[in-house]
């Protein structure tokens, strides 16, 4: 059964009025706090974007988020990497209503639009993962991932890299940087080492480039000293994203991947950030033309419906059936409807192009903010995967926090969502379908922001 939404039409400009009414609507409206708001903190504890402005939304369109108001929102967030199509794509949001009117779930047994979602999803790795397992989050997936490596190598401790970030459950956890809210220490076989940051190297040769080497002397050395010998797996992200956009140099996972297999160690990549087209291609990886031994697929799979995916190889799938990776929800009908729209979306829009052509553009627009203004140290990233890294001073990069609280605020003022705010960064991470125009609407945005940020900042001084 040829099972597909080809049939499902849609208008190519759907969110264009919306890209007409934000660039005409006043900006520097004050957003009131909703009764809402209040209503909701009764009931919850206030944290991340909640905490630093409790906006209320009541739908989105492609890049816009629909404030209670009815003022629209600019969102580089994409949620949070999640929206890579927009919000509500009318394509993705019909699988989802086809599929709920038939059937919302039946455990792990299998259906017409599984078969056919899989088969589409390894086609799109030109069928290099052919062992699937779907699930409903990052972490949960992160989790399995684990439990295979295990269950394949014979093996049990795990590495991971400073900085990572996999989730929040306790295996996923241990293989980030915790903190004591964490409410636990790492749990043991779980190890963390240095990777390479291009824009603060540990090692450099001697004529001051980042020296891959040194790296993986270290984890040779790391091995020996610190685990039993007994590793299943190296868990890592192609390019950190908590940690700020830290991108690897070219000769890194080629050098990481030989290094596993000489060892018996099974290479897994956390794709949940920068798989499904985020950097200009479907997978990461693919830029460096590796292939891991397992990869994990979240957040934009689904363009917002929540699932994740486990990629692997048949060649293992005897020990993976020994794990039971099973689950509740994972690829329930609806799930499968909204990635295999999604992957249809893909195909039919060239996204992963759009994708990289944007983040070109996207990058020479903030170099030259970061030209002008002197607290921007850094703009790295690959396709739309963006990171701005705010320093005190250029040379001795010295973090500056404060200048991403301001940013952030004012950004919010003129009804921009930047993207995401941590420590000394912004993460920028806009939906893949936008074009030049909603680039420049969102660097005029920025660029106002930075200015008021350099007022604010002549005033403490």
């Amino acid at each position: 059964m040829n099972y597909n939404y080809k049939n499902v039409k849609y208008d190519q400009n759907w969110y264009e009025g919306e890209t007409y009414r934000f660039q005409d609507q006043v900006l520097n409206k004050k957003n009131s706090v909703s009764a809402l708001t209040e209503r909701a903190f009764n009931h919850t504890s206030r944290h991340g974007r909640t905490d630093i402005q409790p906006l209320v939304f009541l739908e989105g369109k492609g890049p816009f988020l629909v404030e209670e108001n009815e003022s629209l929102f600019l969102d580089f967030g994409s949620g949070i990497y999640v929206t890579n199509l927009g919000h509500s794509h009318p394509k993705v949001a019909e699988a989802v209503s086809i599929e709920a009117k038939k059937l919302m779930n039946c455990h792990d047994y299998i259906t017409p639009v599984k078969v056919s979602y899989m088969e589409k999803l390894s086609e799109k790795t030109d069928n290099i993962f052919d062992n699937i397992h779907l699930y409903d989050n990052g972490t949960t997936g992160v989790e399995i991932a684990i439990k295979m490596a295990r269950a394949i190598t014979g093996k049990n401790e795990i590495i991971s890299c400073f900085s990572d970030h996999h989730g929040k459950t306790l295996g996923s956890a241990s293989l980030g940087r915790l903190s004591k809210f964490n409410g636990s220490t790492r749990m043991p076989g779980y190890y963390m080492v240095p990777r390479p940051n291009l824009y603060r190297p540990i090692w450099e040769d001697k004529n001051g480039f980042i020296d891959t080497d040194k790296y993986f002397d270290f984890y040779d050395m790391f091995i020996k000293e610190s685990t039993t010998g007994d590793v299943a797996a190296f868990l890592v992200e192609p390019i950190q994203g908590w940690g700020g956009g830290i991108m690897p140099p070219d000769d890194f996972f080629p050098k990481l991947q030989k290094f596993c297999e000489k060892r018996n160690i099974l290479l897994i990549t956390d794709e949940v950030l920068t798989g499904c087209g985020r950097t200009g291609k479907w997978m990461c990886t693919e830029h460096w033309n590796i292939e891991p031994d397992i990869s994990i697929l979240g957040k934009g799979i689904g363009n917002g419906f929540p699932m994740s995916a486990v990629l692997t190889k048949n060649k293992f799938k005897d020990e993976i059936s020994k794990i039971g990776p099973s689950t509740t929800f994972g690829g329930n009908p609806m799930a499968c409807g909204a990635g295999l729209a999604t992957l249809e979306v893909h195909e039919e829009n060239n996204i992963e192009k759009q994708s990289e052509e944007n983040g070109l553009y996207l990058k020479k627009c903030l170099n030259e903010l970061k030209n002008k203004y002197h607290f921007i140290g850094d703009v790295r990233g690959m396709g739309s995967m963006i990171a701005l890294e705010f320093v005190k001073d250029k040379k001795t990069k010295v973090p500056f926090s404060q200048v991403t609280d301001i940013f952030y605020d004012e950004c919010l003022k003129r009804n921009l969502i930047p993207g995401i705010p941590v420590i000394n960064l912004i993460r920028i991470a806009p939906p893949l379908i936008i074009n030049k125009s909603i680039i420049d609407t969102a660097i005029k945005i920025m660029d106002e922001a930075f200015y008021e940020v350099k007022i604010n900042l002549e005033k403490i001084v």
